[in-house]
C-alpha cells in the first residue's frame, strides 16, 4: 500500500512526524508532500496565480510552496510518478477539526482533495486542552490512528466520502472508546476581529476566536460531544453538499 501524507501546519510541524509514524505502521511505502509554510485555515484553496516551488528535503520528503490541496495534487500527479498512492493521510493537525472547522481547515482540504482524486482519504487531528496546548498528547493519535485506518480501509470507503478523525485531548489510557459521529455545530459568534495598532499608529487586524463565557453543551452524537466525553470521533464527510430536502421545496417553488 502506497501512502501519501500531507498536512496544513507545514513541513516542519511535529504532527507531520506523527502522521508519518502512523503511515509506517501500515506500510513501508510512505511519501511526504507538505506545505513549505503554515497553511492553517486556507481551506480547499488551489494556487492558480502563483507558481508552485518544489523542494526535496529528504528521501521521499518534499516541501511545496503552496496549499495542502496543491501538495496532494503535486504528490499524486507528479512526484509519485506512474505508481499512484493508494491512500491519503492529512495531518496530524495540532488541534481538533470539528463542527465549523471542517469548512476552514486545510487538513480537511488535503483529505478532500485525495477523495476528489478517487483515493481513500483520512483527515487526522489531535485535540489539545489549555494544559496540553504547548505539548499535545500525540501518543493518543499514534495508538488509535493505525487500527482505525486499517479497519476502515478493509471495510471500504464509499466514493466521494472522506473520513475525519479527531483524537481527544487525553492520554491513550484515558480514551473512553471510538464513536462514529456527525459534524457538530457551535453557537454563532465564535469568530471575532481583534484590532491593533502598529508602531506608526496604523490599524491592523487579526481574526480570532471567542471563548464562550458559558460552555456550550454539544449535541448528542456530534463530533463535539464525542471529544468532550474523551472518545475518538470518526466522522464520514461527503463531497456532495446538496441540500436534498430544500432542493425538493425549491423545485415546487420555482416551477
Amino acid at each position: 500500500m502506497r501512502i501519501l501524507c500531507t498536512n496544513d501546519d507545514g513541513i516542519h510541524a511535529p504532527g507531520l512526524k506523527i502522521v508519518e509514524q502512523i503511515a509506517r505502521a501500515l506500510s513501508e511505502d510512505v511519501w511526504i508532500v507538505a506545505p513549505e509554510l503554515d497553511q492553517s485555515g486556507v481551506s480547499h484553496s488551489l494556487s492558480l496565480n502563483d507558481p508552485l516551488r518544489l523542494r526535496e528535503v529528504g528521501p521521499r520528503h518534499f516541501a511545496v510552496r503552496g496549499t495542502p490541496t496543491d501538495c496532494v495534487i503535486m504528490g499524486a500527479r507528479h512526484i509519485l510518478g506512474e505508481t499512484k498512492p493508494d491512500v491519503v493521510l492529512s495531518g496530524v493537525n495540532r488541534g481538533r477539526n470539528v463542527a465549523e472547522d471542517v469548512v476552514y481547515s486545510g487538513t480537511i482540504a488535503g483529505a478532500l482533495e485525495g477523495t476528489i482524486l478517487g483515493l481513500p482519504s483520512f483527515a487526522l487531528s489531535q485535540e489539545f486542552s489549555i494544559e496540553t496546548r504547548e505539548r499535545p498528547l500525540w501518543e493518543t493519535a499514534l495508538q488509535f490512528g493505525p487500527p482505525i485506518i486499517r479497519k476502515v480501509i478493509q471495510a471500504g470507503i464509499p466514493k466521494d466520502t472522506v473520513i475525519n478523525v479527531n483524537f481527544p485531548a487525553c492520554a491513550p489510557e484515558q480514551v473512553a472508546g471510538i464513536r462514529v459521529t456527525r459534524q457538530g455545530k457551535r453557537n454563532l459568534g465564535f469568530l471575532r476581529i481583534d484590532e491593533r495598532r502598529d508602531g506608526r499608529g496604523n490599524p491592523y487586524f487579526w481574526v480570532g476566536f471567542e471563548r464562550s463565557a458559558s460552555k456550550d453543551t454539544p449535541a448528542a452524537g456530534s463530533d463535539l460531544a464525542a471529544l468532550a466525553a474523551r472518545y475518538v470521533s470518526v466522522t464520514p464527510l461527503r463531497l456532495d453538499r446538496t441540500d436534498e430536502a430544500f432542493s425538493e421545496e425549491l423545485t415546487d417553488l420555482l416551477k
